[in-house]
């Protein structure tokens, strides 16, 4: 039957229709993935890309009291793990806040997440390989006195003072060989990916905890006076800067999203899903806390500005030593890899779900038989991936990718008291209703914990560059002319003909 245009925004999908659309073209995903592996993917998309790279960004505009950025970040964030953790039980598929909102608020919601989501993930991939560009220079530096060329280690677009600036022959080299690097193993499928991941991320929280336990020795209590930061060009000072520096950091929060993305890959997702979400949750703010008291005791707010492979120049001022630089900067080294190889992950999962559902062309969810990988939505990312980080100044980034990020988690936390009273309430075929049913449940209610986390998302928000703020609407106006252009017309349920408006589980 002819669908009004209302009927085609608000259309949705049951968690059954999700399931069997990718074995058309090339079979679909393999379930691999325990709750291990799983949490280790969370933990290798968020730990590193905050600590590693954005106090150089947060602390100039919070001063000290960037460490309540990083507590301000983990309390929105674990509001909405808890919204994330639902609705993974509910609807264990492949695309993460993607699938969840097309299952709740309807199609063109849900791809208006999907847009925030290809901003987050591909800029943070991008943000993330450039920062490990840093740390690879400064292990080359201690390891053998030798640095990459500037005009080899410079993009060509930097922020300069006075505003954009181009600097003609210049790439940023090291970050693409990078994800060249991610994309060849992604390529061989997930579950090796997944172990390779794994063992990286045990490196990197023992390079955290052996810096963190030298960085003490050089404790300085008087690096936290003043406690707040006064207004400078980065910020207004006082609550303001700790704001700003928050939303700043969020983006490395996104770890959350990553493992739900991984719901069609995992073996019992019902449970490992949400395991794994609270789970990495509570590894992450543990070592963002203890790594950033560690930093801003053994420094002085001041010296954070503009400094390349700030971690491995603390321990180099504590000690007086190069040692202790050369094995951070070797873990970072190996920390950022994995940081960088789940963030495209999840990004070649969600335009594998966008293209499942018929919104964007096929290509991206043709899978290898032998590898169970989508090998050609794996490079067409780690291409675009990859310029990004040749030519572009992380400056212009780390903003974008808390915006994207902060978005997608309204969303999610809309979705919540939307299921519920989809799902709960429907007899099952033995008659119970929603209200009985087994697995993971926001507690105090779908309105509470929801309600709070969209109210902390929106602070951070509020506390964002107007720039960004430009920036993410030219996105969200290019995303919206190719739905009414491409994904509209060609969505797998347009072509059906029905409108799906009830959850079943």
């Amino acid at each position: 039957m002819n669908q009004t245009l209302g009927q085609k925004l608000f259309r949705t999908k049951t968690s059954e229709r999700k399931l069997d659309d990718g074995s058309a073209h090339g079979g679909g995903l393999g379930r691999t993935l325990g709750l291990f592996p799983l949490t280790m993917i969370g933990v290798g998309a968020t730990i590193g890309t905050g600590i590693f790279f954005t106090m150089v960004e947060a602390v100039p505009k919070a001063g000290p009291a960037v460490v309540l950025s990083f507590l301000l970040a983990a309390i929105t964030a674990g509001l909405t793990a808890l919204c994330y953790a639902e609705l993974a039980d509910r609807v264990p598929a492949s695309g993460s806040s993607y699938s969840f909102a097309y299952a709740t608020v309807g199609e063109f919601g849900a791809f208006i997440v999907a847009a925030c989501l290809l901003l987050e993930y591909g800029l943070a991939a991008s943000a993330t390989a450039i920062g490990w560009s840093d740390y690879l220079n400064n292990f080359l530096q201690n390891a053998i006195g030798w640095q990459i060329p500037d005009a080899l280690r410079s993009p060509m677009i930097v922020s300069g003072k006075n505003g954009i600036e181009f600097h003609a022959g210049h790439m940023n080299l090291p970050p693409i060989l990078l994800v060249v690097l991610c994309c060849l193993l992604l390529i061989r499928g997930t579950k090796e990916s997944a172990t390779t991941n794994a063992i990286m991320v045990c490196i990197k929280l023992a390079i955290l905890v052996f810096f963190a336990a030298i960085a003490l020795t050089g404790f300085d209590i008087n690096n936290f006076h003043p406690f707040f930061s006064s207004a400078n060009s980065h910020s207004a000072g006082g609550m303001a800067g700790v704001t700003a520096a928050a939303g700043t950091v969020f983006f490395s929060f996104i770890g959350i999203d990553t493992i739900a993305t991984a719901g069609e890959e995992t073996r019992n997702p019902t449970r490992d899903v949400p395991l794994g979400i609270l789970a990495a949750l509570v590894i992450v703010t543990v070592f963002y806390m203890l790594v950033a008291i560690a930093a801003m005791g053994a420094q002085p707010a001041h010296l954070f500005e503009g400094q390349e492979a700030g971690l491995a120049v603390i321990l180099q001022n504590v000690t007086g030593k190069a040692w202790p630089a050369l094995v951070l900067s070797a873990g970072a080294v190996i920390s950022v890899f994995s940081v960088t190889l789940v963030t495209i992950y999840g990004q070649t999962r969600i335009l594998y779900a966008i293209s499942r559902d018929g919104l964007i062309p096929k290509t991206f969810q043709h899978v290898n038989p032998r590898t169970q990988s989508p090998v050609a939505n794996t490079v067409i990312v780690s291409v675009v991936v990859g310029m990004v980080a040749g030519l572009v100044d992380a400056t212009f980034l780390w903003d974008m990718v808390s915006m994207g990020t902060l978005v997608a988690f309204i969303v999610v936390s809309v979705a919540v008291p939307v299921i519920r009273r989809k799902q709960d309430g429907k007899a099952d075929s033995s008659g119970r209703k929603g209200e009985t049913r087994r697995g993971f449940r926001v507690p105090f209610g779908p309105y509470l914990v929801p309600g709070l986390s969209i109210l902390a998302c929106l602070y951070l928000v509020f506390g964002l560059s107007p720039v960004t703020y430009t920036v993410f609407t030219v996105w969200m106006t290019v995303a919206i002319l190719t739905y009414f252009v491409y994904g509209i017309r060609n969505s797998r349920l347009n072509k059906a003909g029905t409108q799906q408006t009830e959850l079943t589980h």
